[in-house]
């Protein structure tokens, strides 16, 4: 498997292709793909989407992909890493901008195929692309701040498109089911927040029947749902921060560094020291 690198904190290439001559890779950046003609597959890890002119992928560092081209396609490939916002930290709070990221990258999943909820949102997000890559051109001293702007406000879109998807299915199960996740995800760190009394209170649920309601929605009780949640964000931080141990456990409310390492392991088999070697998923070992 090839790891491609970029020593670039923030880049985007315009690229017309009638073939994907690279070998499925792995990056160590972020990647937002715009798609402004064409057809055929984006391969991200095991599965394949079809792609289509306007469609829009965000691939996490270490997603392995590639392309199978069917009609000749124009990309922009726009290539960024957190530093990228951390450098630019007097500009945005780059704790909060990461923690929307990692909602963005927890969630991602969740969502299969292209990840926009309206044409409103595909179209704002396409002329903010166009005009980043203007600006990219242009680079003057005002530059950096506008593109940390611009890119800000499309990961808010897509953090906005993908919980509205996300909560839409839910609610398909049961009309309050999708608020009830949106409200956990969002409070995941507060476990105070979480308490079924707070819960059955907000969502007027009976406190002796919500345990029960939320398992039959969400086919897992709501400790282990809470528990996965926060083990998808640890993943997050552990491949894509240089947070310690301890530190990502304070953030998510665990006991310590060693309750986090703990339940990792309970949960995936694997230490966290070979997770973060492995540079993979824990999703894709079950």
């Amino acid at each position: 498997m090839i790891i491609e690198e970029t020593q670039h904190i923030f880049e985007i290439h315009v690229e017309e292709l009638s073939a994907w001559q690279k070998r499925p890779h792995r990056h160590n950046f972020f990647e937002l793909v715009y798609v402004d003609y064409g057809s055929g597959y984006q391969c991200i890890n095991l599965s394949e989407f079809e792609y289509k002119a306007g469609n829009i992928f965000l691939l996490p560092p270490m997603d392995c992909h590639s392309f199978k081209i069917q009609q000749p396609s124009r990309f922009f490939f726009i290539r960024f890493t957190d530093h990228y916002f951390l450098n630019n930290d007097q500009l945005i709070n780059y704790k909060s901008w990461f923690d929307q990221m990692a909602y963005v990258l927890t969630n991602y999943n969740k969502v299969p195929g292209d990840i926009i909820a309206s044409e409103r949102e595909r179209s704002l997000i396409t002329q903010t692309i166009k005009s980043i890559h203007q600006e990219y051109l242009l680079t003057d001293t005002y530059s950096d701040a506008i593109i940390t702007g611009m890119m800000t406000a499309i990961l808010n879109i897509l953090a906005r498109s993908i919980e509205k998807q996300y909560v839409e299915q839910a609610n398909k199960i049961d009309s309050r089911f999708g608020e009830v996740l949106r409200y956990i995800n969002t409070n995941i760190s507060n476990q105070k927040m979480l308490r079924i009394p707070v819960l059955s209170d907000k969502f007027g649920i009976s406190p002796t029947y919500f345990s029960e309601y939320f398992k039959k929605h969400a086919e897992m009780g709501l400790a282990e749902y809470i528990t996965k949640s926060k083990l998808k964000l640890v993943q997050t931080k552990l491949l894509h921060t240089d947070l310690t141990l301890k530190e990502i456990a304070y953030q998510l409310d665990f006991t310590d560094g060693s309750h986090l390492a703990k339940t990792f392991k309970n949960a995936y088999g694997m230490t966290i020291r070979e997770f973060k070697q492995s540079g993979k998923n824990c999703c894709e070992y079950g």
